[in-house]
Parts: structure tokens; sequence; C-alpha cells
């Protein structure tokens, strides 16, 4: 898919302003000023955050191929296609949190081309479907949070060749960041820096930080040397280092020889970097040999927060460690549990 298939903005040539004149090999080609050049375009569509584009690419295709078969115009959409799309999705079964996000996939493809759409009507198709969803025993699956002891099992469950090095790394800086996969994923060896107090991890980008300007996450020394990120790290650095690998991605494959990706005697090309896909299958597979259940790459991050909420962290600094924006209700997802037993009111009433 190209960059202005992706992100498309037509141009309607008999009301087009002034136009733009290039020069290509020679000839004069217009450019009505309502259309992108393709440098702008594939730009406006990296703009986004790569799972994003991902989801919402898939998300338009769907979209689109429903307008196709019921012969109507997915670009700009009125609606009343909206409205008979979401009502679609929902007899179809989908689930009412699938069914919200292609809306949004929808209502941000019509504002990156210019169009204004209404959502009215379609919130309110769905409103009415999460109410029969619930009543009918619908439930969110949400990824359990992950708690110290699980962690320690899982800790256990891993080798102690360079993979399992590599994945205690994985869980303990995944861990003490509330790091998502996708940052876990995208870290450089010169991005880990350790210091007095512990271990500095910069992230370059992050899901909340879309203009990229960087943060630097904290990470203290653990008070148990199994469960120590910063001595893991500082090991498996040492163990990088040992084969040659002072540059380059922090978390990569190690082949069945135990040889790293990247470095001479791999068997495997290129950088061998962990995708967010790998991380989560690393810790999908040490929870199950750890006897954990649901276990994804996000309890991870959600075990933490729920966590320090129990030990009484304020909501800020579980946000600002998690790299939650200070508005977002999400974070507020794992601390409620904790809040719900620590600071419950039926605790006062004397039963």
């Amino acid at each position: 898919m190209t960059a202005t298939e992706l992100i498309p903005f037509p141009a309607d040539d008999d009301h087009a302003p002034e136009a733009a004149v290039l020069e290509e090999e020679g000839q004069a080609l217009v450019l009505p000023e309502t259309q992108l050049t393709e440098s702008a375009a594939a730009r406006v569509a990296d703009g986004w955050a790569a799972s994003t584009r991902t989801g919402y690419a898939r998300d338009w295709r769907t979209f689109t191929a429903w307008c196709s078969t019921t012969s109507r115009t997915p670009l700009p959409a009125t609606a009343e296609t909206l409205a008979s799309y979401t009502d679609h999705l929902a007899t179809a079964g989908a689930a009412p949190a699938t069914v919200d996000r292609a809306l949004g996939s929808i209502a941000s493809r019509h504002a990156a081309a210019g169009h204004a759409v209404s959502t009215k009507a379609a919130r309110l198709v769905l409103r009415s479907y999460r109410r029969e969803w619930a009543a009918a025993g619908g439930r969110r699956r949400q990824a359990p949070a992950l708690s110290v002891e699980e962690l320690r099992r899982m800790i256990d469950a891993a080798g102690e060749d360079l993979t399992g090095l590599r994945d205690r790394t994985l869980l303990l800086l995944g861990y003490a960041m509330m790091a998502r996969r996708s940052e876990l994923a995208a870290l450089d060896v010169a991005d880990a820096r350790q210091v007095p107090e512990g271990l500095e991890v910069f992230v370059a980008t992050s899901k909340t930080d879309k203009d990229s300007a960087g943060t630097t996450v904290a990470v203290p020394y653990g008070t148990h040397l199994a469960t120590c990120p910063v001595r893991t790290v500082a090991a498996y650095l040492a163990a990088l280092a040992e084969a040659g690998v002072t540059t380059g991605p922090l978390l990569r494959s190690v082949d069945r020889h135990g040889r790293l990706s990247g470095t001479a005697e791999s068997a495997g090309r290129g950088t061998g970097r962990m995708s967010g896909a790998g991380i989560n299958l690393v810790v999908k597979r040490l929870a199950e040999k750890a006897g954990i259940e649901n276990v994804t790459a996000h309890s991870l991050r959600a075990g933490p927060a729920t966590a320090a909420a129990a030990a009484g962290a304020p909501r800020a600094w579980i946000a600002r460690q998690g790299r939650w924006s200070e508005a977002s209700t999400a974070v507020d997802t794992y601390i409620r549990p904790a809040d719900a037993w620590r600071d419950n009111p039926i605790r006062k009433v004397g039963l």
C-alpha cells in the first residue's frame, strides 16, 4: 500500500485553486494545491505510530470492502453509512471495543483527508449494542495484572543460558519501566545507561509521545538479586559486549546454538531486533512454563501499576513511570482494583 493510498486527499479539479507546477524529466506537471506531493503524503502517513498505521489500514480496508458490496461511498461517508456499518459489525458479533476502534479509524481517515464526518448516529448504535452485548454475558477482555510473585515464577522459568538472561532482562526491564512491548522492542544498547542510583533508560518514542521528543525512565535497584532489573540488565549488557555487541538492538534473537543475531557467528541475517510480537511470545511462553494463565506482554505494564497503587504510590507517579498522558483514563483501570480494596468504604461500617 502506497502512502497516497493510505491517506487519500482527493482533488477537485473543477474547483481547484491555483496549481503548483513541478518539473520532471523536462516536462511541466500541474499539481493542484489540494493534492499532496508523494513525499508529503508519505510523511503524513508516517505521522501515526507503526501499530496505529497497521490497525487503521486494516480497519479502512474492511470498511471500504463493505462499502463496495453495499454500493456506498466510503470517503466522505454519510452518517447513515457509518451507522449502518456499525450495525453490520454488531450483527457480525464483533466486540464493542473492536467496533469503537473501527469508528475511530474511519473518523481519523476523514480528518486526515479534510472531511467532516458525523459519528453521532453510529455511536448511538454502538451504545445500544454495548447494552445488548453486556446483557448476553459479554465482558471486556483485559490482560491480567502480573503480580511480583508471579513475575518471580516466570524469572525462575527462564533458563540460565544467554537466551534465559535475555528473557529475564526483557521481563524485569518491562516490569520496572511499565513498558509497552513496542517500547521494549525499540530499545538500543546505548539507551540503557547505569548510574549510581540505578539505570536510566531512554525511550526515543512512544504512544503518548507523538512528536518523538523522547523521555528518560528511571529504574532503581531491586531489593532481591534475582529480580533486580539493574543488575540483570548489567549482566546482559556484559554478555552482549563479550559477544562483540556494543551497538544496535538491545533485545535481539538468539539462535539454537546460543549465538546472538547481528554477530558474525550468527546464522541469521540483519540486526535480529526482536519485534513487539516476538516479545509477547516470550512473555506468554514463560508464563505458561510458570503455570500462569492469560498473561501477555501487556501484563508487564498492568502489573506494576496495580502493585504500585496497592503500595500507596501516587497516581501521578505511576502515570509518569508508565508514560501515560495526564488525561488518560487507561491508568485508572489498573489503579482502581487496588483502591477498591485499600480504600473500600465498607471497611468503615463495622460488618
